[in-house]
């Protein structure tokens, strides 16, 4: 049999296979000659000329150098609108910029006692006198450890008076620590009690260089409560605490969850302090509020651990005993009760009027002392005490003598001079069965005070009032010279009287002189904060001439501040003329109201937000199949035209794709 038939076949079937591998390596070429044309295209009009692309097949290979980060992303983003990104791989490499950062300057100063440690970087500044030499001059004797480093960069601004503030602010206080950078200073210390933080608050706040923020935390540990003290008064019903101290939290929370049970709305006032009987405080102070709210009339004091409960002669007697029975039974035993029901007053004739003296104190600090004493020596005692306590010319002594008062009167009358120099101005009346004090305070612990002040000179016992109230106004801490503070009582002066011009000019007319000297007051008060003086018009006249007007009489407040000796190297004048108007410029009050200066404080601008790195764990491909009707980039010049290119890789259609083109073509 002749073999010739399979030889045949065998040579068609070699042939065959040739064919198609021609045919599909022409395929491959060609959808590989596309994509790339079109990323070449793409990369061009993106502006991303340093890719280089590298197929392989139906896949690509993005190379190159990007000039950072966001060109690298950018590269594949493009890529990915071109062809499947999955695709798509890339050796792209993104250079490592090497820049030169400023140091941050910091100091860190602790101080215990007579022991100082100095730590951190200062510039390198060999003209200076080094912060530790000024220390050792500020503080001689004290121990001083240098663990500073330098470095020669550019001093920041603001460095130099922040350091001086440090080396001033230390000798203020024993333990703590002081961190300065540039622009914020840091100062963490002890104080001895919370009138000692108040004080050395206001000292660094008034000393602070401008433009540092200052960071405060003064601790003043807890004060001893001696004795340690509440006094809750009642009258129809009303209870009103006069003094209360805590040794927990939970004692406090205890004490105003019984006030809150018995009808006191007020806030509570109750310091934690040391000192306290026993760990049952809270426990025994809650049960005899409780007593006391059920009596409706009368007066508690639990003075260290004595509980003195005393009803009204009002009082039912059998309320008052189901009241002290029930207190006897629940109070802890560190405490003991001592209860009593008061009698019935008696009415006094003329001729045996109880005796009283009357303390009054005005608000220019002056005293009057009138009333009965028991003689001369007592009288010169009470002049004495009250000299020491007010000024020795500003005690006005009007009492008589006489020798009928009750054992015991001078000593009451000494408790409520000391009484009355915890107040700003009120009055005590010291009577022979009890103790009235009345008055206002910038202290808010005043009230406490005062109860300390009568438990201690007359016992535990001593019937008194106390309708002592707190004034903010009062208070030289809550008034104290800060720039938010300045700003509003410069902004409060403005919001009564007005500063005024001369008609159409920048001269400041003369019934506007008080206003100036009331801002220049505060001005002076405050120091040197950087203000804005704005200058504002109404929308009458052009606005280039009315702008200038209002610059001109922003200068010329300045100006009368300088006059007035104010520092005005902090304050810019702006003239807005007619824009932001407060009123309706159709009306003559409405254009007066839009005549007018402003001061506003120069605030520093919060720094940026820091710019987020993962900008690439961020990005997101949304991967799209291309179909017929996607637009495709313009091809170059010298490639194929935008109608013979292929489908892109993964539509599907690469078996169908156009014949090779002839040779010529290309």
């Amino acid at each position: 049999m002749s073999n010739k038939p399979l030889l045949y076949s065998v040579a068609a079937f070699v042939l065959a296979a040739l064919l198609a591998l021609g045919a599909a390596m022409a395929m491959t070429s060609l959808v590989e000659y596309r994509n790339t044309a079109a990323l070449h295209a793409a990369m061009g009009e993106a502006g991303l000329g340093w890719v280089s692309i590298q197929p392989d097949g139906l896949n690509v290979t993005l190379a190159g150098t990007a000039p950072d980060e966001s060109a690298r992303i950018r590269a594949l983003q493009v890529a990915g609108e071109v062809m499947d990104a999955s695709r798509v791989s890339e050796t792209i490499s993104v250079p490592r910029h090497t820049a030169v950062v400023a140091p941050v300057f910091r100091i860190e100063v602790m101080r215990n006692r007579d022991e100082i440690s100095v730590i951190g970087l200062v510039p390198a500044d060999e003209d200076a006198n080094p912060i530790v030499d000024r220390l050792s001059a500020a503080l001689p004797g004290a121990s001083i450890e240098d663990m500073l480093q330098s470095s020669d960069y550019a001093v920041p601004g603001g460095w130099v008076a922040a350091e001086a503030f440090a080396v001033d602010a230390l000798q203020r206080f024993t333990v703590g620590r002081i961190s300065v950078t540039a622009g914020r200073i840091e100062i963490e210390a002890l104080v001895d009690s919370p009138e000692a933080r108040r004080s050395l608050e206001t000292a660094l706040r008034e000393i602070a260089p401008r433009g540092q923020v200052l960071a405060l935390d003064l601790i003043a540990p807890r004060p001893v409560a001696a004795p340690f003290l509440l006094r809750v008064d009642a009258e129809s019903g009303a209870l009103r605490v006069t003094a209360c101290s805590a040794d927990t939290e939970a004692a406090q929370s205890a004490i105003a969850a019984a006030l809150t049970e018995a009808g006191v709305t007020q806030r509570l006032n109750c310091p934690l302090a040391l000192g306290a009987p026993s760990p049952r405080w809270g426990e025994a102070a809650a049960a005899s509020i409780a007593a006391l709210a059920s009596l409706q009339d009368g007066s508690l004091t639990i003075s260290d651990g004595t509980v003195i409960l005393v009803a009204a002669h009002t009082v039912d007697p059998a309320a008052y005993d189901r009241a002290v029975g029930r207190l006897e039974t629940s109070l802890p035993d560190a405490f003991s009760l001592n209860a009593s029901r008061q009698q019935a007053p008696q009415a006094d004739s003329a001729e045996t009027a109880a005796p009283e003296v009357l303390l009054t104190l005005d608000a220019d600090g002056h005293v009057v002392i009138a009333g009965r004493l028991p003689d001369e020596r007592i009288r010169d005692a009470v002049q004495a005490m009250a000299g020491a306590r007010f000024g020795r010319g500003a005690v006005d002594m009007a009492a008589r003598l006489s020798d009928d008062l009750p054992q015991g009167w001078a000593l009451r009358v000494l408790t409520g001079v000391e009484a009355l120099s915890e107040l700003h101005d009120g009055t005590v009346r010291v009577r022979p069965d009890s103790i009235a004090i009345a008055g206002n305070s910038g202290n808010p612990d005043a009230r406490n005070q005062v109860a300390q002040v009568i438990v201690q000179g007359l016992g535990a016992d001593a019937v008194f009032q106390s309708t002592v109230q707190y004034v903010e106004a009062l208070d030289p801490v809550a008034n104290a010279p800060t720039p938010d503070n300045c700003e509003a009582r410069i902004q409060a002066i403005q919001a009564e009287t007005k500063i005024n011009f001369d008609p159409g000019s920048a001269r400041i007319d003369a019934a506007s002189g008080r206003v100036v000297d009331q801002i220049a007051e505060v001005l002076r008060e405050c120091g040197e904060l950087p203000f804005e003086v704005a200058g504002y018009t109404d929308s009458q006249g052009r606005d280039e001439t009315n702008l200038n007007l209002s610059q001109a009489r922003a200068e010329a407040v300045i100006n009368a501040l300088l006059s007035r000796r104010v520092l005005v190297a902090s304050l810019v004048a702006r003239g807005y003329g007619a824009a932001d108007p407060i009123a309706d410029n159709g009306t003559e009050a409405g254009r007066e109201a839009n005549r007018r200066i402003e001061f506003h404080l120069i605030r520093p601008e919060a720094p940026p937000e820091p710019l987020d790195p993962a900008l690439e764990a961020q990005l997101t491909f949304e991967i799209q199949t291309p179909d017929a009707d996607t637009v495709r980039p313009r091809p170059r010049p010298g490639t194929p035209n935008a109608e013979d290119v292929a489908p892109a890789v993964g539509s599907g259609d690469e078996d169908q794709a156009d014949a090779a083109p002839a040779a010529g073509d290309e």
